[in-house]
């Protein structure tokens, strides 16, 4: 499991390698937590106190799941809120399908497991008859 810590130190690796593309500086820019993770809103640093900040293209913020350590690059042609929710619908069918894949193994296991019967044998041993 991811801490917060650990998830900045991901999006901060994917920001460097980003930043060979461009002339600026590029830094994580805000950091909004999530019942899942964390998303982190990245971009360039601002020029000066009164200066404009650079804009970039393709810089959609980053989704880091803290359990299972995914880091999702998100679209920046899609409002942030709908990936949110999208991925969160991904996480719902995923877990349904463990559970699922959980039951049939269950099952599978119960159903090839032979049925034990009892045989009850007379404490003295077998007994013979004579014929």
């Amino acid at each position: 499991m991811l801490t917060e810590e650990d998830a900045r130190r991901l999006v901060l690796a994917e920001i460097d390698a980003a930043q060979g593309c461009v002339e600026y500086d590029l830094q994580i820019l805000r950091m909004e937590a999530l019942p899942f993770g964390w998303t982190f809103y990245w971009g360039a640093v601002w020029d000066g106190p009164n200066g404009p900040r650079p804009r970039l293209g393709g810089n959609g913020p980053f989704l880091v799941d803290r359990e299972n350590e995914r880091l999702i690059r998100t679209a920046t042609s899609v409002p942030v809120a709908r990936q949110i929710a999208d991925y969160e619908r991904r996480l719902r069918r995923e877990a349904h399908a463990r559970n699922l894949a959980a039951k049939q193994a269950v099952q599978q296991r119960d159903t090839a497991t032979p049925a034990t019967t009892t045989t009850h044998r007379h404490p003295s041993g077998p007994s013979e008859r004579p014929e």
